[in-house]
């Protein structure tokens, strides 16, 4: 089967759950900036947890199927349909041949992802089907998508049965992005009580500047005692760096693999799916969390994913 874009969306790519393990050749992970909604789709239509699929950003615009397939949405709720009839998201969606489908603005979140039985095929490029934007690897040719482009999808080669997701408020809770929670970082003690206190009890906002290489904060000021500079250090995913300026950066899929910033802290795993639904406008505060805590909160939601029960 082959979906064709009749209209591109601000940024679609073709994402899976990413090629960790190359920071030392300077390849950051891309991969899905939600990877929770990600698998959860995956899981809806049968599909292995880590079969490609489209990342939609902001607005996503129009696809025609060219035969029958089962599609899901997940991650923030966008305004979609086919055929102009109304589709929501968490639910499967069965799409007839020659149907498209039209994925407009979001409602709430930054993303959605669009899972097809049976995955978006692409080549593998370092072990990933993801699209590094920055770079221009994976995916397809590299870019996000634009109005022409012509993507095949693989036949479901698995047993695996659908999944219908019963309880949705339970998929919300991990997606709340009022909190984000966060290890102290490498340089966390170069802070002293006052910052921290500001760090944590006041809102931060994402400013314009919003990619997947990084989102910057405003609103709050962040000063180091010993200076805004390090030697240049490795930058792992979800690292809070804090340049000269003071207004903190989350370090997210496309990141930079070294950086010469301070890392007061670090987003934890389970609140990166968090992150990835951050928008521009978007208002937070951080929770600070120790690392046995964080290790329980990413196992848990791990199991979540995991059971939930086939149809």
């Amino acid at each position: 089967m082959s979906i064709h874009v009749l209209k591109e969306g601000l940024q679609t790519t073709v994402q899976d759950f990413g090629r960790p393990g190359y920071a030392h050749l300077g390849i950051s992970t891309s991969g899905a900036a939600d990877t929770f909604s990600y698998q959860i789709g995956n899981k809806l239509v049968g599909n292995d947890s880590h079969d490609a699929a489209l990342e939609i950003t902001l607005s996503g615009g129009e696809y025609e199927f060219t035969s029958d397939a089962c599609i899901v949405l997940t991650g923030s709720e966008f305004n979609a349909s086919v055929d102009d009839e109304q589709v929501s998201i968490w639910t499967w969606i069965n799409i007839k041949k020659g149907q498209s489908l039209k994925i407009r603005s979001s409602c709430d979140g930054a993303r959605c992802y669009l899972c097809v039985r049976g995955g978006i095929d692409v080549p593998l490029l370092l072990n990933s089907r993801s699209t590094h934007l920055m770079t221009g690897l994976g995916g397809f040719k590299g870019i996000a998508l634009r109005k022409g482009n012509v993507l095949d999808t693989y036949q479901s080669g698995n047993n695996n049965s659908r999944v219908e997701l019963i309880n949705v408020n339970k998929i919300q809770m991990h997606l709340d992005r009022k909190t984000i929670r966060v290890i102290k970082g490498m340089e966390g003690d170069w802070f002293n009580v006052d910052v921290w206190d500001l760090f944590l009890n006041k809102n931060f906002t994402v400013s314009q500047s919003f990619s997947r290489m990084g989102i910057r904060l405003e609103g709050n000021h962040i000063q180091s005692s010993q200076g805004n500079e390090i030697l240049t250090q490795g930058v792992p995913l979800g690292a809070i760096q804090v340049p000269g300026n003071g207004n903190p950066i989350i370090s997210f899929v496309e990141h930079q693999t070294t950086g010469g910033y301070p890392r007061i802290a670090n987003v934890i795993s389970a609140d990166l799916c968090r992150v990835g639904q951050l928008k521009p406008g978007d208002t937070f505060q951080f929770e600070l969390v120790n690392f046995e805590a964080a290790e329980q909160l990413y196992n848990e939601q791990m199991k979540f994913i995991h059971n939930l029960s086939a149809s």
